[in-house]
């Protein structure tokens, strides 16, 4: 059985720019460039801007570890290439 090795690394290349997309958003988005609009909403009385340069960005790239282990592994069990 031949597997589809294009559409195997289209795949993973187009999750790969999902994942930089989201990560380049809020490391660089919400942690300098929307921080000052960012900061007139608060949470736990810290300015929402401050709150993500400083703590939420690292929750984001925590979830988007996980986010693209799982469908890194729906990829290779779509295209047949999973482990055992």
């Amino acid at each position: 059985m031949k597997h589809d090795s294009h559409g195997y690394w289209k795949a993973t290349l187009a999750l790969l720019t999902q994942v930089l997309l989201i990560w380049f958003l809020v490391s660089f988005g919400a942690g300098i460039l929307f921080a000052d609009w960012l900061n007139n909403i608060k949470i736990g009385g810290y300015p929402l801007g401050f709150w993500f340069a400083q703590q939420g960005s690292i929750y984001i790239f925590i979830a988007l570890i996980f986010y693209y282990a799982k469908k890194m592994g729906d990829i290779d069990r779509r295209f047949d290439v999973h482990e055992d």
